[in-house]
């Protein structure tokens, strides 16, 4: 159940003074709807993780072990030596104040530590303090924090109010990326024990099963017989869903979510619908059910290991290539640390599109290709036939997901696809989209209830945004291409801009994919009436 919230209103009046405590003075209050509960012992225990015990970020007594001070040290150091990045973001901030109101977390509590250039302040103290002479020498007048428990749960409430989204090293003169430090400091968080189940169960679950709800194969393959049985009532259409084919041309790889939630289910239809119209030869994997990676929020150890089970799963069915679904934080995986992690891929070949010839040269590495890349190329090669008039009830706006559009550049495909699938469709102010892009308020594993009243807080920028092109151009539908933004956007939206829908970009080109041999379509794929009269009744 989500934590009692203060409503909207209330929320909405941020108080930006600074407090009148010296920053340097760790004091959090773990108040609750603010913070993300902690880990079960038991997921430790599955990821060979240390110190699993019941605890909870609110008690007194964390029951950290006893060489709890000498680990986090020693884990510093050796990250310091191993990540030059790591080194190099402790020591070039000049605190120019560029980063201070880019974080959506500091607009929406006005707490001076949610600024980038302050939360990560929070351990460049600490590396001062141990790592840098003036630190050793002159303690507080060098710069230095003592490293404490009180700092100890400090770093967590803090760095678990950074989504990882990266919008405030766009803004950064030195291209300091934010998010790492946050990655360093849940990963050295890790050491001692202290991560929030929200992160470690998916994690442990996609560890053991292959996805994060620790579907078994067979549910797996239910789920997916199930879609295509739907499909086949809306459309008239009976597809193929291979899974776990060898020898198929390509691995088709999923955010989870889309077997089971909605609105994630429809998009899961639009793909299924799409492979049938161009006669593409893939499969989907049972063992692979799932691109997202929690990882990637935990350590890099955890985040090696999730990627390699695509991988893994490429080599054992013999596939050529990887398409990869509407996921986030697998591209941000995938393009920035993949090849050094688990790669290169030369096992597989270099990706090219089996229907139009097109060499996707950017994949070249990862061999790996995003579905939006995939149906852009189709459109613009002229070899998919729709009719955007089935998407006239949806006015739309495009949410650009942090992870695709930061760590991997994809702006434009989405938005090509859009503009061909749908015939109304407005851009948010441009402050807040693109590279500038506003996160959901939920990202890096922070989606939980219990964290609701955060979350809220988050998500005010991005959500504000909507409101704007709501109230001036009638858009009743925000469309994205990451798993959690469509489990997280619905509730947030519902909080601040009440009757919004939320929606996967393939969920609309299957709306307007005209299919031969299918019925008159007289609803989308959620079942809900076509706006148009004109819609054809199918070739």
């Amino acid at each position: 159940m989500a934590e009692e919230a203060p409503a909207p209103a209330e929320l909405a009046k941020v108080d930006y003074r600074p407090p009148a405590r010296d920053w340097r003075e760790p004091a959090v209050d773990f108040r609750r709807g603010t913070y993300c509960y902690g880990a079960a012992p038991k997921n430790l225990q599955y990821l060979g993780l240390p110190n699993p015990r019941p605890w909870q970020p609110h008690d007194a007594d964390w029951k950290l072990p006893p060489d709890w001070k000498q680990t986090i040290l020693a884990g510093m150091k050796d990250r310091l030596e191993r990540f030059r990045s790591f080194r190099l973001f402790m020591d070039i901030c000049v605190r120019c104040g560029a980063c201070a109101d880019k974080c959506h977390f500091y607009l929406g509590t006005g707490d001076p530590k949610n600024m980038p250039v302050l939360r990560a302040e929070l351990m460049r103290s600490v590396y001062r303090r141990y790592f840098t002479l003036p630190g050793r020498l002159l303690g507080r007048l060098g710069g230095g924090r003592e490293l404490t428990e009180d700092v100890l749960k400090e770093w967590f409430y803090y760095y678990h109010q950074c989504t990882e989204c990266r919008r405030c090293s766009v803004f950064c003169p030195f291209g300091i990326d934010t998010a790492e430090v946050t990655m360093m400091g849940r990963e050295l968080l890790t050491l001692v024990g202290c991560n929030i189940n929200w992160i470690l169960e998916p994690a442990a679950n996609c560890y053991r099963t292959g996805n994060h709800l620790g579907i078994q194969p067979h549910a797996f393959k239910d789920s997916v017989d199930f879609a295509v049985d739907e499909l086949e009532e809306m459309t008239g259409i009976r597809v193929e869903a291979p899974i776990n084919k060898k020898g198929a041309e390509i691995l088709y790889v999923i955010p989870s979510a889309e077997t089971f939630g909605t609105p994630h289910y429809y998009t899961l239809l639009g793909t299924l619908l799409l492979f049938h119209a161009i006669g593409l030869d893939y499969t989907l994997s049972a063992y692979a059910s799932e691109g997202g990676n929690f990882g990637l929020f935990t350590s890099h150890e955890v985040m090696k290991r999730l990627n390699a089970k695509i991988y893994a799963e490429a080599r054992r069915l013999g596939v050529k290539w990887i398409l990869g679904g509407e996921c986030g934080h697998m591209w941000r995986v995938v393009h920035q640390y993949m090849d050094t992690m688990n790669g290169p891929a030369d096992f597989l070949e270099e990706p090219v599109s089996p229907v139009t010839g097109t060499r996707f040269a950017q994949a070249r590495s990862t061999k790996m290709v995003h579905i939006c890349e995939f149906t852009a190329d189709l459109i613009r090669e002229g070899k998919l036939r729709v009719d955007p008039r089935r998407n006239d009830h949806w006015v739309a706006t495009f949410h650009d997901s942090c992870n695709p559009a930061r760590a991997m550049g994809l702006l434009e495909e989405p938005r090509f696809v859009l503009r061909s699938v749908c015939q109304r469709f407005h851009e948010m102010p441009e402050s807040t989209i693109r590279e500038r892009t506003f996160c959901c308020g939920s990202g890096s594993g922070l989606g939980t209830d219990e964290n609701f009243e955060m979350r809220m807080r988050g998500g005010f920028p991005r959500a504000n945004a909507v409101r704007h092109v709501r109230d001036r151009f009638g858009v009743n539908l925000v469309a994205c291409i990451c798993a959690i933004d469509k489990a997280t956007l619905p509730p947030l939206l519902e909080y601040w801009v009440p009757g919004m829908n939320v929606a996967g970009v393939h969920e609309l080109v299957g709306n307007a994919l005209v299919v031969e041999g299918e019925k008159a379509r007289t609803q989308d794929l959620r079942g809900q009436p076509l706006a148009s009269p004109e819609a054809p009744a199918g070739a």
